[in-house]
């Protein structure tokens, strides 16, 4: 099943964000599906609307520290979006922002990430019903139990997860992250924690790990916060990628089979992706195919139920990597492969 809507926007131009994110994310994808010579006839078979279910402030706190999000719905707010998007640098200045071409006040924007968390739990809940779902949204893994970080202000997996746990009753899930960047808060928001284990496949150098591992008291950076498995590629290993995945992806098949993956299926490894801080990744769309099969094949082997999250794509090639994997996907989830 395919979770998509097209009132759900990913450019932040109309908050005045000048960060490269595209609309044609989704729309492209979900336009290339639905023109599909065979998919385009069996939309009812796939497709599922996005549902106005909305979390609540229990759902939240359940993953976030209460005063991180009571600042949330609070006059701190825009403070906690500029932080998290980073649109002020060392010198005060503004830095992809400009609040003059702003169409909506900025606090807006936190009423669309809550509506795509949203999408996060309905993604969940259809792949436990239907085996497999992907949202053309979500995935905001760099969010912290008491901060937003990295263009993520709550991180909807987590919270997805301890909502199923909590409403649902199922005890465990798998994390599977290969957006480009490490999956750092997810790691730390769940790391004494063995009902959720986590595997990243990320660059190794860069951000978020290009601070220094130790704060002057000598506390551990939360981006330095090891998943249960690393999969760190370093730059000029792209052909190394394949293996290393897979070597990791036998490593997490060595814990209890979860009730339910939760896929991070981040774009941004494609060298067309247009954010610099994903440079050190420069896989080819077909290395990317097969690093999505590898994944799908995995979990359909150990028939562990898959929900899918788009995480972090930039600029306007970023649709060409989700279409091509869910064209093959949805073949193969309804038998006609």
């Amino acid at each position: 099943m395919i979770i998509y809507d097209d009132r759900h926007k990913f450019s932040l131009l109309e908050y005045g964000i000048q960060i490269p994110v595209r609309n044609s994310r989704a729309s492209r994808t979900f336009d290339n599906l639905r023109k599909h010579p065979v998919l385009g006839s069996r939309l009812n078979d796939w497709f599922r609307k996005k549902e106005n279910h909305r979390l609540t402030v229990a759902d939240l706190e359940r993953v976030h520290d209460g005063s991180y999000v009571k600042k949330l719905y609070s006059d701190k707010l825009e403070g906690e979006i500029i932080k998290t998007f980073e649109l002020i640098d060392n010198q005060g200045q503004y830095y992809r922002y400009d609040p003059q071409s702003a169409s909506l006040p900025l606090s807006r924007l936190f009423d669309a990430i809550l509506e795509r968390a949203a999408g996060t739990w309905q993604c969940c809940n259809v792949a436990l019903e239907k085996g497999f779902c992907f949202y053309c949204g979500g995935g905001m893994h760099h969010a912290r139990e008491n901060t937003g970080n990295g263009f993520c202000m709550i991180n909807d997996v987590v919270i997805a997860i301890r909502k199923l746990q909590s409403e649902r009753g199922i005890e465990s899930a798998w994390v599977i992250d290969v957006d480009a960047h490490k999956g750092d808060g997810t790691a730390a928001l769940t790391a004494d924690d063995d009902s959720i284990i986590t595997l990243s496949a990320h660059m190794a150098n860069g951000w978020p790990l290009d601070g220094p591992p130790r704060d002057t008291d000598g506390r551990l950076n939360p981006s330095f916060v090891p998943s249960n498995i690393d999969v760190p590629i370093t730059r000029g290993e792209d052909h190394l990628y394949l293996a290393k995945l897979e070597e990791g992806l036998q490593k997490l098949a060595e814990f209890p089979a979860p009730e339910i993956a939760v896929v991070l299926l981040g774009s941004d490894p494609y060298e067309k992706d247009a954010l610099p801080s994903t440079a050190d990744l420069k896989l080819t769309l077909q290395q990317l195919m097969q690093r999505d099969q590898m994944v799908y094949n995995f979990l359909k082997q150990w028939a562990i139920p898959q929900a899918y999250l788009m995480a972090g794509g930039y600029g306007d090639h970023s649709w060409e990597v989700y279409t091509q994997f869910l064209q093959w996907a949805l073949l193969d989830q309804l038998d006609l492969r």
